[in-house]
């Protein structure tokens, strides 16, 4: 039994993507609010310890055990321990039947019921059908001045390698009323930028649970733009096939609009597009790049490729290094494809598998290209402007020094200046050193200047 205690402590460990630190945050605000917890850093403390856990990456379900192993052997008397998240969707009532030591299992699509489970012994709830898009979730009050904002729940897509349509359901989109009135309330508490946050995020409006306006990803992103005080907006994932002209020119010109954007390839090859159910080909994605590029030449783009896909022979991965060196990207998440349960690509088995060291020798000659573009690229950032949110400064003995993020997605520190965080002010570039940027403050407005966004 749990000990009796007026002040309860929550301690939570969240893997995987930005969504799941979203739900995170809601779970976090909702046992605050209405279940009285405060938050620990000492597992050893805690009387409710969660994993939110990611389905996405290799050997998930190993590594969620081997964590309830060492929680368990570890957490003081009576502590719960609760799993959240995707692997807790996917593999449900398996993970109370594996292990003794987990009190409950919530899955993905699940969390606004996180204070009602905490008091059902042995209790499951992780049905992907159920809908809490219209669901108003307690106010955590620590985003401080950048926050994140869910707009839609699942995910329509069958990529044939992927898990998330199994764990965490149908596409939904969040009612625009809600998305709006919670963007003001984050703005009235100080939040200057906004990432959004979507499985497809400009798929948004394909489908709401109840009657509601016609209203789609670009209109979304005119109508948060009129709220004063917002100075970014960010968002994550857009997919490449609905990159229609509509939505990247208001990309483009929308200057509250970050000019970083996450266009996941997968593959180069259309043969794998095809075989991953991807919808586009490699001449649609170029295509999508350079209308983009047309219109911000110095616009920050990262994506994700996975290599060693089943069929995959040496000229499809060839089409992949091809889409690299042209697109020349910013960021790059590559992995070697590793099957997971529940999804089509699973069901082949070993059909047309590619051996695993010939995957590792492509994602290293993928990895080492692209860590000569990057260097390139650099030098070319070299006396370029850019607006700079700074998040973090340091002031002590013999250093000094302020980081943020600029426009477009680039990390810049701004060395012997100690600036407050949450300022927004403009930077020059005056050294490369690796990947990191170093710059100066300017007075003058970035707007009078040369090089806004890399145009001259």
């Amino acid at each position: 039994m749990q000990p009796k205690t007026n002040n309860p402590k929550l301690y939570i460990e969240t893997l995987g993507c930005a969504m799941n630190v979203r739900d995170s945050e809601h779970i976090i605000a909702e046992l605050q609010a209405k279940e009285g917890y405060s938050l620990t850093a000492n597992m050893q403390d805690a009387d409710l310890i969660l994993i939110n856990t990611c389905s996405v990456r290799e050997k998930p379900e190993q590594k969620l055990f081997s964590e309830i192993g060492q929680f368990a052997k570890h957490k003081k008397e009576g502590a719960k321990i609760g799993i959240c998240g995707c692997t807790a969707s996917a593999m449900g009532h398996e993970i109370i039947k594996r292990s003794p030591h987990v009190d409950f299992v919530l899955g993905a699509r699940n969390i606004s019921k996180i204070t009602s489970i905490i008091h059902k012994p042995k209790a499951v709830e992780v049905d992907t059908n159920y809908d809490d898009s219209t669901y108003v979730f307690s106010d955590s009050k620590q985003h401080g001045f950048k926050a994140l904002l869910n707009i839609s729940i699942g995910c329509d897509k069958k990529c044939a390698y992927c898990i998330v349509p199994f764990t965490r359901g149908k596409e939904i989109s969040i009612p625009f009323d809600l998305l709006y009135k919670e963007a003001q309330r984050l703005v009235a508490n100080g939040v200057k930028e906004i990432l959004l946050l979507g499985q497809n995020v400009n798929n948004y409006g394909i489908r709401f649970s109840t009657p509601h306006q016609k209203i789609d990803f670009t209109t979304l992103l005119q109508e948060l733009s009129k709220l004063e005080g917002l100075e970014r907006i960010r968002f994550t994932s857009p997919h490449p096939l609905h990159m229609n002209d509509a939505f990247l020119d208001e990309f483009a010109y929308n200057p509250k609009i970050c000019k970083s954007i996450h266009m996941p390839l997968q593959s180069g090859s259309d043969k794998i597009l095809k075989a991953m159910k991807r919808g586009y080909t490699q001449e649609w994605y170029l295509n999508r790049v350079a209308y983009l590029k047309e219109r911000v030449p110095n616009v920050g783009i990262s994506t994700d490729i996975i290599v060693g896909f089943p069929g995959e022979s040496d000229s499809d991965f060839a089409e992949t290094m091809k889409v690299l060196e042209s697109v020349r990207f910013d960021t790059l998440y590559s992995f070697i494809y590793s099957p997971r349960p529940n999804t089509l690509s699973h069901s082949w088995g070993d059909k047309d598998s590619v051996p695993k060291i010939i995957a590792k020798e492509r994602l290293a000659l993928l990895q080492q290209k692209h860590r000569e573009i990057l260097q390139e690229n650099s030098q070319y950032e070299l006396g370029r402007l850019h607006k700079v949110l700074i998040d973090s400064n340091k002031k002590s003995l013999g250093e000094t020094f302020s980081e943020g993020r600029s426009d477009t997605n680039r990390l810049i520190r701004i060395e012997n200046e100690f600036i407050d965080i949450g300022t927004l002010l403009d930077i020059e570039i005056t050294a490369v050193k690796g990947s990191t940027l170093y710059g100066k403050s300017m007075q003058e407005p970035l707007q009078q200047k040369k090089g806004v966004n890399g145009t001259f």
